[in-house]
């Protein structure tokens, strides 16, 4: 069977084959009305871009970069589906580069990405990334989008969430189903989002009139061996009736250490996590979580990065927020 091509597209829709090819490519010569059209009937009948054509007319190599920490966790599998699904609408094919979380090989996959492989970055720093020294260089030479964890002294366009209200709204929550002895798993210190997630924590125990207490903070970082011990060491010492898990991969840890304990969930110790875990309703018990649209940043980050792409009208100093939703679940039952 052979390909659709753009002509056969454009007398489809008895538009000439020029228009199809901007809307195809997001122009922003072109409605609103009109790319939809085109858009619908391209995907119904199946239509590839040719990257091979399209490259050769451009000079671009029709590529994005995806910089994350961690393919497996399931937001960032998430992101990067939004991403691919955005990329392939527009002929763009997706290269992704994993960091497990190490500022170096950041860093060394940026200088890589300096050589001109790619015609944008879209990145989710690492939680190590104390500075934002390895970024300059590709901020002046190629576009770049940060979602999730971005950087506040560099001007590029940033996708994240509500971090602050999330942190603070669960903080509420907790002490509403009676809890007033509220530990606190912090990660990402190095970053905006963490420090805005301890920020949410902190100011809601004062607008309740309990008072911060560092006991119930642990500091995690990178060993989980660390992480799990420093978390059941919380819990034996200081006995805390809640607990808000600023990242999905310290709550298991925490289902594993009550169950060691016998500390019952959520009669002892109720649980609130910032997840998209999908197991999380099938845990025991249910896990109350915070779920960043993760989908939806992915597709928001690959939509403006085309723009810029494309030199549409994007501020490069643009931070959009997109807010997560505490989904309430059997490990806050009162």
């Amino acid at each position: 069977m052979s390909s659709i091509t753009i002509k056969q597209l454009a007398y489809e829709l008895n538009l000439s084959a020029a228009t199809v090819s901007r809307a195809l490519s997001d122009s922003y010569e072109i409605s609103a009305a009109t790319k939809q059209k085109v858009w619908d009937l391209a995907k119904k009948l199946n239509y590839e871009p040719n990257p091979s054509a399209s490259t050769l007319r451009s000079h671009k190599s029709k590529t994005l970069a995806v910089i994350v920490p961690e393919i497996a966790n399931n937001f960032f599998s998430q992101a990067i589906n939004g991403i691919e699904e955005v990329s392939r609408q527009h002929g763009y094919h997706v290269l992704i580069y994993q960091t497990h979380d190490n500022s170096e090989t950041e860093a060394a996959f940026i200088k890589s990405l300096l050589s001109g492989r790619v015609d944008g970055v879209l990145i989710s720093v690492s939680s190590e990334t104390g500075n934002s020294n390895h970024f300059a260089d590709l901020n002046k030479n190629i576009p770049v989008v940060f979602f999730d964890r971005a950087l506040e002294d560099i001007d590029a366009v940033k996708i994240t969430t509500n971090d602050y209200e999330s942190a603070y709204l669960a903080t509420e929550h907790l002490i509403e189903c009676g809890c007033n002895k509220i530990g606190y798993l912090f990660a990402l210190n190095n970053l905006t989002a963490g420090k805005k997630r301890l920020s949410g924590y902190k100011d809601a125990l004062l607008s309740n009139n309990i008072a911060y207490n560092e006991n119930l903070v642990v500091i995690c970082g990178k060993e989980e061996s660390q992480n799990y011990s420093q978390i059941k060491d919380l819990l034996i010492t200081n006995r805390p009736d809640g607990i808000i898990s600023s990242i999905e991969e310290l709550v298991l840890p925490c289902y594993a250490i009550c169950r060691e304990l016998n500390i019952n969930i959520p009669d002892d110790l109720k649980i609130v996590s910032f997840s998209n875990l999908k197991t999380a309703p099938f845990l025991n018990p249910s896990l109350t979580t915070i779920t960043q649209p993760a989908f939806e940043i992915g597709e928001t980050a690959a939509t403006l990065i085309l723009k810029l792409l494309n030199n549409k009208q994007v501020d490069t100093g643009e931070d959009v927020v997109l807010k997560s939703a505490l989904i309430k679940r059997g490990s806050t039952a009162v």
